[in-house]
């Protein structure tokens, strides 16, 4: 008698620890229907990975929020919405979309961004934005009769700023007296950066220089050398760039072998 006793103990333990262990594996049961706390640690995950602090208060707004989803997709399938074509199709395109984004995140992973790469990348923008910069002014016409007026208008003592501000077409530096700040030559058409590079400080053009924009008046105001950033400033932006040139290709390239009828 005292054996069965022992053996219904026992039995009734694992029946509750079997209960037990259920209920620590959902989150709630709605309508009869468990909700595995798998789906909350996922959505957990997301705020986690987005920077926001992971309170209870969060974690109770998401559980309410999961639990409120699997009453509306019941009501949902209950209304029979799971069954027809417009949701097969989005649902096929979800599908896709997270495979796509897996896929991506596997290539990631598989083929990261080196150190070397980024160097190479870095000594390749520091070559093309070295040396010297330059300030300068310019006013934008449409004519050279125009250009040429202008230029007149300067040797008998206009302001530069002041005629830019009214007759340049250029809307960006014609409003700050045709200032197109600090910028490197390679940064503007050939024909405007050698006429540029020609001037010194103070000059201005004497003829008026074309361009596919029209024709340009143009004073050198300053010159310095470069101010690169450093690698470890830009070296996210750069190994960010690298990546997507690297999916690019590898989207190319499977496009390019896929057989396509």
């Amino acid at each position: 008698m005292k054996k069965l006793v022992l053996t219904a103990l026992a039995a009734a333990s694992l029946l509750t620890l079997g209960v037990t262990s259920a209920q620590a594996q959902n989150l709630a049961i709605v309508n009869g229907k468990p909700i595995p706390t798998s789906r909350m640690d996922a959505f957990l995950q997301q705020a986690a990975r987005s920077g926001k602090p992971v309170t209870d208060d969060v974690k109770a707004q998401i559980k309410d929020e999961v639990i409120t989803r699997e009453v509306f997709v019941q009501e949902a399938q209950k209304r029979g919405m799971d069954a027809t074509e417009d949701f097969k199709t989005q649902m096929e395109l979800a599908r896709q979309s997270i495979l796509i984004r897996e896929l991506l995140t596997d290539y990631q992973k598989t083929n990261p961004v080196s150190d070397a790469e980024i160097q190479a990348e870095y000594d390749k923008f520091a070559a093309d934005n070295g040396g010297k910069e330059y300030r300068a002014r310019h006013i934008l016409v449409a004519t050279e009769a125009e250009a040429k007026a202008i230029i007149a208008q300067l040797k008998k003592g206009g302001k530069f700023d002041v005629i830019a501000k009214k007759s340049s077409k250029d809307p960006g530096s014609g409003a700050n007296g045709g200032d197109l700040d600090w910028a490197n030559p390679k940064s503007y058409v050939k024909e405007f950066s050698d006429a540029l590079a020609a001037l010194k400080k103070g000059q201005t053009t004497e003829t008026p220089v074309k361009t596919q924009f029209g024709f340009h008046i143009i004073r050198l105001d300053d010159t310095r050398d470069a101010k690169l950033p450093q690698i470890d400033e830009i070296k996210p932006q750069i190994a960010q760039k690298l990546q997507q040139l690297k999916i690019d290709a590898f989207r190319k390239d499977l496009t390019a072998k896929a057989k396509v009828e």
